[in-house]
């Protein structure tokens, strides 16, 4: 572990724990370290640091609209979601015709939606999910 310290710390201490996480074979998971330990070395966590960082900063914000932000966003997507896959699809067994009409309205709102904007999204919600666990990570280790 004292390796990954020197190496950059928290990003790939993060990175390790996920690997070790996801995959079950010993060879799975030295290559991916491998993999990551390269990106490290190309400059490109540095990024994904400093994206994490910024998470991190506006989580621990006293303010609350700060603070609350992007678990606000993310609810409101989870709400969408389960309109879309659950409760509309119910609804539509009394009114297909309607469900019809309703699925080609969303689609086109969904088409109209820039794929920049969806890939925005994607890494946000992904960082976000990743600082996520990587402070509950944290916290289990001082705990210990």
């Amino acid at each position: 572990m004292s390796l990954i310290k020197e190496l950059g710390g928290g990003v790939l201490e993060a990175g390790f724990s996920l690997i070790d996480e996801l995959f079950t074979s010993d060879d799975e998971r030295e290559q991916n370290k491998h993999k990551l330990i390269a990106l490290h070395q190309r400059g490109e966590l540095k990024e994904l640091e400093t994206r994490l960082s910024a998470i991190n900063n506006e989580a621990k914000s006293e303010h609350k609209m700060v603070a609350l932000a992007r678990p606000s966003f993310m609810y409101v997507f989870y709400a969408i979601t389960i309109m879309l896959v659950v409760v509309f699809p119910v609804v539509g067994i009394f009114s297909p015709d309607a469900m019809d009409q309703l699925y080609k309205n969303v689609q086109v709102g969904f088409d109209a939606i820039p794929s920049e904007m969806w890939t925005t999204f994607t890494v946000g919600y992904l960082g976000y999910t990743g600082a996520r666990e990587y402070g509950k990570a944290k916290k289990l280790q001082a705990g210990k």
